[in-house]
C-alpha cells in the first residue's frame, strides 16, 4: 500500500518541478525581451535575438507565448508593475498625503532613470503596435491611474477615471521629454515639476 500511495506523489511533486521550470524560463524570456527591445527595439528584435538573450532555444518561446507581441505584453506588464510596486511603497512610507505625491514621483523618476533599458519598453516601445498591446497600454494605465489616486486623494474623492488618465498621461509625456533630453534637468527638478500636475489628484474634493 505505502508503494501505490508514493506513486500519485512521485507525479504531483514532479509536475510542480515541472511548472517551476517553467515558470522560471518565462521569466528569463521577459527579462531577455526587456534587454533585447531597450537595447534594440521592439521592431528590430527577433524571436532568436531574444532567446539566445535568455540561453534557451525557440522551443522554449513558444512554450510561453503564442508569438512576440504576447512577449512584448508581458515585458510590458512586468516593468508597469514593477514600477507601481516601487511607487506604492514609497507612497506608504509617508503618512502625508500631500507628501505621497512627491515620494511617488520620485520613486518613477528614479526607476526610470535606474533601469534605461524598461524605461524603453515602458514608455516607447509598446506604442502603436496592434490593438491587443494598445488595450494592455490602456488597461494598465487604468489600473495605476486608480491605484495613484487611492493613494494620494482624499478619502471622499469620487473616483474620477478620466481626471486619473489626464495625470498620469501628463507624468508620462513629461517622463518621455526627460528621457528624450538625457535625463536631464535633474532628478529634483522633473519631480516638481510633474508634482504640480499630480497634487491634482492629491487637491480635489
Amino acid at each position: 500500500m505505502a508503494q501505490q500511495n508514493s506513486i500519485p506523489a512521485e507525479r504531483r511533486y514532479r509536475g510542480v518541478a515541472s511548472e517551476e521550470r517553467r515558470a522560471e524560463r518565462r521569466a528569463r524570456l521577459i527579462a531577455a525581451a526587456i534587454q533585447v527591445y531597450g537595447e534594440r527595439g521592439y521592431r528590430q528584435s527577433t524571436v532568436k535575438a531574444v532567446c539566445e538573450a535568455a540561453g534557451l532555444t525557440e522551443r522554449y518561446f513558444y512554450e510561453s507565448f503564442a508569438n512576440s507581441e504576447e512577449l512584448l505584453i508581458a515585458s510590458f506588464n512586468a516593468v508597469t508593475y514593477g514600477v507601481f510596486s516601487e511607487i506604492t511603497a514609497a507612497a506608504e512610507a509617508v503618512r502625508s498625503r500631500p507628501e505621497r505625491s512627491r515620494a511617488m514621483l520620485n520613486a518613477y523618476f528614479s526607476a526610470l532613470k535606474r533601469e534605461p533599458q524598461a524605461a524603453r519598453v515602458f514608455l516607447v516601445e509598446i506604442r502603436g503596435v496592434s490593438r491587443a498591446v494598445d488595450d494592455a497600454f490602456d488597461a494598465a494605465l487604468r489600473a495605476i491611474g486608480h491605484g495613484v489616486a487611492r493613494l494620494v486623494a482624499p478619502p471622499d474623492a469620487p473616483d474620477d477615471e478620466l481626471l486619473q488618465a489626464g495625470v498620469v498621461g501628463a507624468v508620462i509625456h513629461i517622463a518621455l521629454r526627460w528621457i528624450a533630453q538625457g535625463y536631464k534637468p535633474g532628478l529634483e527638478t522633473v519631480t516638481d515639476t510633474a508634482l504640480r500636475i499630480g497634487l491634482v489628484l492629491a487637491a480635489r474634493r
